[in-house]
């Protein structure tokens, strides 16, 4: 009984000790991130419009019901959907034979990582343009290339394919990091003792890589499942919301960017949150990532 008062009195103060040196970072994240969200909340709740700043008028749930009720949202959220889970299926897809020939390269290792690794570090406003100008039917290569005449961001689903491989491109490297920084977890006696067991190459992979890597696959694809959910700034330079393109974040900045409306804009961004919230539960409950 004493050893478990001691042991349960040093876990007590160790628990002290780890949230005192939390706490400064804990009040930056309030005050950085816990008060702008808050603050959306409250303005969330009005009919306020910037143009109008003295007009400002309590309407409780009017705004978000207009947003839920409104074909425009559900239709950038399908949109955004689409986007997400088709750029993150093909960039886990990609990522991981990429991150297996930048653990496993020998000769010129970092050359060859800093190589892979260079479209993540160009700013997407920079591969937006770029991939634009290589799909424009008059200055880009792609239709010369592949010997047809296609207008590519004139047509809603070549507009997506588009879009989507302007992801994979510019953020497949992320994923492929995030991989190989698992691939260095895995023990080496653990892949030696398989293959004097007589395993092959796929077997060892299957059996022990994988296995070993999935808490990293898990947060790589969460990580990248948010940052794709909140698309923008691709969509917004290849064509601007055109073709029925439109994304969630492209609603909020439409709304509250262009056309001012504070309440209003403030509710998609409320509802954008909440979505990301909801994806970040689901996948922590689902996978049981904390346990990994």
């Amino acid at each position: 009984m004493p050893q478990r008062k001691e042991q349960h009195k040093r876990r007590r103060n160790e628990w002290y000790q780890a949230w005192l040196l939390c706490a400064p970072a804990v009040l930056v994240l309030i005050l950085v991130t816990a008060y702008p969200i808050l603050y959306a909340i409250w303005l969330s709740f009005f009919q306020y419009d910037l143009r109008f700043p003295d007009q400002r008028i309590f309407i409780g749930l009017d705004n978000y019901i207009n947003i839920l009720t409104s074909a425009v949202w559900w239709q950038a959220l399908s949109n955004t959907l689409i986007l997400t889970v088709s750029s993150v299926t093909l960039e886990l897809m990609l990522a991981f034979p990429l991150a297996l020939i930048m653990y496993h390269t020998l000769l010129w290792r970092y050359a060859v990582r800093a190589a892979t690794l260079l479209p993540y570090v160009i700013t997407t406003v920079v591969a937006a343009f770029a991939w634009k100008f290589a799909f424009d039917p008059t200055t880009g290569f792609i239709n010369a290339l592949l010997g047809m005449e296609q207008a590519w961001l004139t047509q809603r689903w070549s507009s997506f394919l588009v879009i989507i491989l302007t992801e994979i491109w510019k953020t497949t490297p992320f994923m492929a990091l995030m991989l190989l920084a698992g691939l260095t977890l895995v023990p080496n006696e653990l892949i030696q003792a398989a293959r004097v067991d007589g395993t092959n190459a796929w077997q060892r992979f299957i059996k022990i890589t994988v296995p070993m890597v999935k808490p990293a696959i898990l947060v790589a694809v969460l990580f990248r499942t948010l940052d794709a959910f909140r698309i923008f700034d691709t969509v917004f330079v290849l064509t601007s919301g055109a073709q029925d393109t439109e994304t969630v974040s492209m609603v909020g900045y439409n709304t509250l960017i262009v056309s001012l409306n504070l309440g209003l804009g403030s509710a998609v961004s409320v509802l954008i949150f909440i979505s990301m919230l909801v994806i970040s539960v689901l996948f922590i409950k689902g996978f049981n990532i904390k346990n990994l």
